[in-house]
């Protein structure tokens, strides 16, 4: 497995930016695909952004359109969120994740391997 690593996390005023690091390391696969994910108290955990790492298409959910921003380095193992624009509805732990295969379904939390520990965003 590949262990991944978030960070960035913090808190931060409605309006204010934050920018999320995901870094893998251990054996690192050629995966597929890499998304955050993010978990609000009492809620399910929902897709926020994807990028596939071979052509660098990148999905997202219509929460954070215009507003959120992924992205990747491949030299660095490192997958990017950045946030903008941030609300008090985004405040969550937010998740890295990649997947082996190309998911059929970015947001799809079964369709990933592996996962970070999370970290968290605090927006008030």
């Amino acid at each position: 497995h590949v262990q991944l690593v978030e960070s960035g996390g913090g808190s931060v005023q409605a309006g204010g930016s934050l920018r999320l690091s995901c870094a893998a390391s251990g054996y690192t696969y050629r995966s597929n695909c890499m998304a955050w994910f993010r978990q609000a108290p009492g809620k399910e955990r929902e897709g926020v952004a994807a990028v596939s790492t071979g052509g660098g298409r990148t999905s997202y959910a219509d929460s954070v359109k215009g507003r959120f921003t992924i992205s990747q380095d491949n030299a660095k193992n490192t997958v990017y969120l950045q946030m903008n624009s941030l609300e008090p509805e985004d405040t969550a732990m937010y998740y890295c994740a990649a997947a082996r295969a190309v998911p059929w379904t970015w947001y799809d939390q079964d369709e990933y391997d592996d996962w970070g520990q999370g970290t968290q965003v605090t927006v008030s």
